[in-house]
């Protein structure tokens, strides 16, 4: 802070509360600066203690949890167009955030580039200084004006607070409500942008269920970035691998449809949202696990960005080779979006999927695995300038052959939401023949309707910041229109001024089964067709304060199931953190059915410890240890990561998977993986 070019530097202050109330200044005082040259913008941020003690960190891990860390972050709209740019910040410890933002107020923290930062700790405050190069983003030509918010997070406080002022509801993160970045003169051309990102690996794994002999493989491959103008980026990838990445989360699997787990590999993520997010969460015509989790991907291409102010693009391609259960696949998506309006969008999708050298008879083990399958899609996304009315309008059609007719998808819905209200209504159609297959449309052949209401009350002084109730109705049919679920429920939630939050909810359920079901999805004693079951419950949840060292939530649920059944839940999650350097969390999940013979009583328990170890903000170790009763598995995971240098790691990843009873091993793999990023 004593370098002149501080000293010279504008200053940004006066922040402005957004939680727990956004009509006053801050109590954790905050001043920024910023600066630039020909490479780097430049920016120092002064967080004053409002009150003494430790800071509260989970650790030095990169991209951590806003909610549970005191840190700073900033948002810059390099486009001016609220709806897209980059974050970056840190935590009061100097763990790293960065990410790309999307839908004008979301953060996707898989975005990864180079950039530098440091943090120092003082009695009365912590200052974060960074430099983030020219080179690492996105930006067009000419513009003199960037969309900016610095946000702040204490925890000792309570308090959330933004620079330009941020509405409670709404995140900081909101492009709607940034101030104004103005240059003396336009930044400069970044120049030419190539990084090259090539990678080594050495594995070991054995195969028991099998007893095959133990593997032993090298590989390698490489990542290319190649920027084809200042806010277009096409992204390469030959033979890549994704041994590093988290192990799923496991969960008790007790639905009638195809679960969903979030993709986790970095370049289906990296400005991946006109694909990923097209659509709806259970209608989404583009799903990339679809590619390459069941094969081997050979190589592929993205090219994604800004064409002008209004048009973004999304181009993606991968192949993938053949194996013993599916054919060589070819996967295509185009993505087009024009910003109509103020932050309105229009979006259309194309998604094909092409298999070489198609055998005449499909594996039985692949029914839904045509020799080619398309989807071709349109939405309209609605967002308000000051972001209180939003919805969206989908239309999708299919093409697979030997299907035709009721092939198409129609949903919309549209949310008015202030400091006081949130109200909306949504209705989906699928087609019995819609049929997406590299996307997760987990039911078809259904109509359904959705409107909710909630409203909030504000008491002006106690423990309590806001309470209040919410009504939603969701209601399927048939294409008759008969009815064939119904979930009503009636919640209130209490949140309280330590950030704790207590929910309370009671529901009434009805299922008429369109196929045969298992109940307990363990057992294979099915349900008939057409089964009807009613049944009510109730439920508690409760989440403590997130600035305690122990943290915990619970969720209990008691009440009916399938067949005139019963079923008792019970998830919790307990985590103690030593400040800065290990965070503890226990997660442990029990499901106790009741039904009529000839399932009986069943019990499921999911118990999953996860440590994490942060030496530095450099270097991690992560043990994920996950025991499924309902899947018969015991699995750990630990991986060691090394970040020797900016954008480049050193891995170290070792899986276990067990049968409980007996304890014998399954299958067993320990990795070594190198990567290096080079760029002009």
């Amino acid at each position: 802070m004593d370098e002149q070019a501080w000293q010279d530097a504008e200053v940004a202050k006066s922040f402005k509360m957004v939680l727990p109330m956004d009509t006053s200044f801050a109590r954790a005082y905050t001043e920024v600066r910023m600066g630039y040259d020909q490479k780097y913008v430049y920016i120092l941020a002064i967080c004053y203690k409002p009150l003494p003690g430790q800071n509260m960190v989970e650790s030095l891990k990169r991209d951590f949890n806003f909610q549970k860390n005191d840190n700073f972050i900033f948002f810059i709209d390099t486009y001016n167009d609220q709806t897209s740019g980059y974050s970056f910040g840190t935590n009061a410890a100097g763990a790293e955030w960065d990410g790309t933002m999307y839908e004008g107020g979301k953060v996707d923290l898989n975005w990864t580039n180079k950039w530098i930062s440091a943090v120092k700790d003082y009695p009365d405050k912590y200052v974060f200084e960074a430099a983030i190069p020219f080179k690492s983003i996105r930006y067009k030509k000419g513009v003199s004006e960037w969309g900016i918010n610095f946000s702040r997070n204490d925890l000792k406080t309570t308090e959330k607070s933004s620079w330009a002022p941020v509405p409670r509801q709404f995140p900081t993160a909101s492009l709607a409500y940034t101030g104004t970045l103005i240059w003396d003169n336009p930044p400069p051309d970044p120049g030419p942008n190539v990084s090259i990102i090539p990678y080594g690996l050495t594995s070991i794994s054995k195969d028991y269920i099998h007893n095959k002999d133990v593997a032993v493989k090298a590989q390698a491959g490489v990542d290319a970035k190649i920027a084809v103008s200042s806010a277009l980026n096409l992204d390469l990838t030959v033979n890549p691998d994704f041994s590093q990445v988290d192990a799923d989360k496991q969960v008790t699997d007790l639905s009638r449809f195809e679960l969903f787990y979030p993709e986790t590999r970095q370049f289906f993520l990296e400005n991946g949202d006109q694909f990923n997010n097209f659509g709806y969460a259970t209608i989404r015509p583009f799903f990339s696990r679809r590619i390459g989790l069941n094969s081997t991907i050979i190589a592929g291409f993205r090219l994604s960005g800004k064409l002008d102010k209004n048009w973004r693009i999304g181009v993606m391609n991968m192949q993938t080779a053949s194996n013993d259960s599916l054919p060589a696949q070819n996967f295509t998506a185009v993505a087009l979006q024009r910003k109509v309006f103020a932050r309105s969008n229009i979006g259309f999708l194309f998604v094909n999927k092409a298999s070489f050298n198609y055998p005449d008879v499909p594996p039985l083990s692949q029914p839904n695995n045509s020799k080619y399958n398309s989807s071709i899609g349109v939405e309209f996304n609605l967002a308000s300038s000051l972001n209180l009315w939003t919805g969206k309008e989908l239309v999708l059609k299919s093409f697979t052959p030997g299907k035709n007719g009721h092939d198409f998808s129609n949903a919309g819905n549209l949310q008015y939401a202030d400091k006081y209200w949130t109200i909306g209504t949504e209705y989906e159609y699928v087609g019995a023949n819609y049929n997406a297959e590299v996307g997760y449309v987990p039911r078809k052949g259904y109509i359904k309707f959705n409107p909710y209401i909630s409203y909030l009350f504000f008491p002006k002084g106690g423990d309590i910041l806001s309470h209040g109730p919410q009504l939603n109705l969701t209601g399927y049919y048939d294409g008759d229109f008969n009815p064939t679920d119904n979930r009503t429920f009636l919640s209130y939630q209490f949140t309280f001024r330590n950030r704790s939050i207590l929910t309370g909810l009671v529901e009434h359920d009805y299922v008429k089964l369109l196929a045969p079901f298992d109940p307990t999805n363990y057992t294979h004693y099915l349900l008939p067709t057409g089964t009807e079951s009613h049944w009510n419950n109730a439920e508690v949840s409760f989440f403590s304060q997130p600035q305690r060292l122990f943290t915990y939530d619970f969720t209990f649920d008691y009440g009916g199931y399938y067949d005139g059944g019963k079923k008792v839940s019970l998830a919790n999650d307990f985590g103690y953190r030593f400040q800065p350097f290990v965070n503890i969390l226990w997660s442990t999940t029990l499901n106790v059915l009741q039904l009529p013979q000839p399932w009986g009583q069943n019990s499921f328990w999911l118990i999953g410890p996860k440590v994490d170890v942060t030496m530095t903000n450099k270097f991690f170790l992560t043990g994920y240890f996950q025991y499924n009763e309902q899947a018969k598995n015991f699995n750990i995971n630990t991986r060691l990561q090394y970040r020797y240098r900016p954008a480049s790691d050193f891995f170290i990843v070792y899986t276990d998977n067990y049968i409980p009873r007996p304890f014998n091993v399954k299958n067993r793999m320990l990795v070594f993986k190198f990567t290096y990023w080079l760029n002009n």
